[in-house]
């Protein structure tokens, strides 16, 4: 079986610097202009998005202009935070550095307080991109969503431990692909 050619596409910048999970945020005219840049000259056959607003307007724009058929997926939104959402890293950084350098370096472990399991992240996630992979089957599909879940993706898509996302750079309007065959990835959260 071809694999779907998948390329993750972060949310441009909002002018926001904390963690900013299912907080639902609107792009800066820079965030416009940066995943605009990024998809220049670039073709795909659909377009699925997280439905968070960072994502969701920029994919309806894109899906309407180039006539692509636009899924949004519920799944593909950010992790949930808990506690931590919306707080300032400068802020965890100074209050609970200890807490935030012991996630950095192993977040299944000690992830933030009230925050979404990552076997539950990696679960809705892998669900989402199998999902695409079904509907387009050897296509390309452009998948528009967020930092943290590009992070944990590449980590189950190239092999590595989930104490590498923090050093994974996925800055805003990023693209990174993956060809991706159904389930492929379903045994690396085992």
């Amino acid at each position: 079986m071809t694999a779907t050619v998948i390329d993750l596409l972060r949310h441009g910048d909002t002018g926001q610097r904390s963690y900013r999970g299912r907080l639902d945020d609107a792009l800066l005219d820079v965030g416009w202009a940066q995943l605009r840049a990024a998809v220049a000259g670039r073709e795909w056959d659909a377009v699925i998005s997280s439905p968070l607003r960072r994502c969701a307007d920029f994919a309806q724009e894109l899906a309407q202009a180039r006539g692509l058929p636009l899924h949004f997926d519920a799944r593909l939104v950010e992790y949930d935070f808990g506690q931590w959402q919306g707080v300032p890293i400068e802020t965890l950084a100074e209050q609970q550095g200890e807490a935030l350098g012991r996630f950095w370096a192993d977040p299944v472990a000690h992830p933030p307080p009230g925050a979404e399991t990552f076997a539950a992240f990696g679960a809705r996630l892998i669900a989402a991109l199998d999902e695409a992979a079904a509907a387009w089957p050897a296509r390309r599909v452009l998948v528009v969503t967020h930092g943290g879940a590009i992070r944990l993706l590449r980590c189950l898509y190239e092999g590595r431990g989930y104490g590498d996302m923090a050093g994974i750079d996925v800055a805003h309007a990023s693209l990174h692909r993956m060809d991706w065959s159904g389930g492929m990835r379903r045994a690396a959260l085992a």
